[in-house]
């Protein structure tokens, strides 16, 4: 039977998570947090050189389990602090800089200070009929933190190197099972492995729960941690696109909300992404249709997880990944839905269980040492 999981539990790391800002980079606000959540239920506990949590426990049978999901989501860094105290910034990450105008941030300083600001854009009434229809470009923004001088903005300790995030809460929408926030690219990915592995009791082989850094620039946190573990499969947690929306026809929707997690095939363009390794995939389907757990075959264009760079560590490493389908990514508006991530949770378990010595072995066709 699948374990039991609260998704009042589910939300309330959720929103205590996302209000850390904590894009790549900056992560060591959020990391505090989440070695309180994880250190009760590990056998032991580290941070590797790079700042991933790396959470070990204990399994009856050789052979390793890596599973990862970022703490890490896209930014802003300030490039520029004009003579009047206006910041001009570059991405930290993909953005789509249509969404940026407008917005409120929050913007956290090299010291560590929080303080907000607002990206600015010029009254409706002073843009010019051709400037309407254009999107405007990241380098012409500008964020106001209500001072009036260079100085004054160094005062606050804004300099060259301050990071921003855009200032949102995790709320429920009208159904309270769909929730909506910043950051759940992949904050709802990390509070599945970080549930997952809480309940994980009996499970055959070592299992090493990463939660990686700088994901967003570059998968860097779960190269390097793969790399030392040096596992025999590994799964990577992460959101995948739901274009269930309207303007979107039905075969390029991808996945649907509150239709079971993403069990993913491919992801990715020719020359990057992950093929998932098909023994992976196929015990993953295995278990969902077992454990009678609700779940969705996904290819993703374009984009990738942290299992591309577990996949070609070393000597290669059979590989998988399991999706939360979210809506509108990469926006401060995504929106996900709560029993997805229930059964992502009891289907990560549930997989954990079943991986054992013997199975690694017939995959590898090697003798684990």
């Amino acid at each position: 039977m699948p374990v039991s999981v609260s998704k009042d539990e589910i939300f309330s790391l959720l929103r205590r998570i996302c209000e850390i800002p904590s894009p790549s980079g900056f992560e060591d606000k959020i990391r505090e947090e989440l070695i309180k959540e994880l250190e009760p239920h590990a056998d032991k506990l580290w941070i590797d050189t790079m700042g991933n949590i790396i959470a070990y426990k204990k399994g009856e049978e050789e052979g390793k389990l890596m599973i990862a999901a970022h703490m890490d989501e896209i930014g802003l860094m300030i490039n520029a602090v004009t003579k009047e105290g206006f910041l001009r910034f570059v991405p930290i990450g993909g953005w789509a800089e249509r969404i940026l105008p407008g917005q409120r941030v929050l913007i956290r300083t090299l010291k560590g200070t929080i303080l907000r600001g607002v990206i600015g854009v010029k009254p409706p009434h002073i843009i010019k009929p051709e400037e309407r229809k254009k999107v405007i470009p990241m380098d012409q923004l500008f964020i106001d933190i209500g001072v009036t001088s260079k100085e004054e903005a160094e005062k606050l300790g804004v300099t060259i190197g301050s990071v921003a995030v855009i200032e949102r809460t995790v709320e429920k929408l009208g159904n309270p099972d769909f929730v909506t926030g910043r950051a759940f690219d992949d904050k709802i990915g990390v509070v599945t492995a970080v549930e997952a592995f809480k309940l994980m009791s009996e499970h055959n082989v070592d299992v090493y729960c990463v939660i990686t850094v700088q994901e967003e620039v570059g998968l860097k946190g779960a190269r390097t941690a793969a790399f030392a573990i040096k596992p025999d499969v590994g799964i990577a947690i992460d959101v995948t696109i739901a274009a269930d929306v309207p303007g979107v026809p039905p075969d390029a929707q991808i996945v649907k909300l509150g239709k079971g997690p993403a069990i993913k095939v491919m992801d990715g363009r020719a020359g990057s992404g992950l093929i998932a390794h098909p023994a992976v995939r196929d015990l993953l389907i295995k278990v969902a249709e077992e454990e009678k757990i609700p779940y969705q075959l996904e290819i993703l264009p374009g984009g990738t997880t942290d299992a591309s760079a577990i996949q070609l560590t070393r000597e290669g490493v059979p590989t998988g990944a399991l999706s939360i389908p979210t809506r509108y990514i990469h926006s401060p508006v995504e929106v996900c839905h709560l029993e997805d991530v229930a059964n992502a949770i009891k289907l990560l378990v549930a997989f954990t269980k079943r991986l054992n010595k013997e199975w690694i072995q017939n995959v590898l066709k090697k003798t684990i040492k």
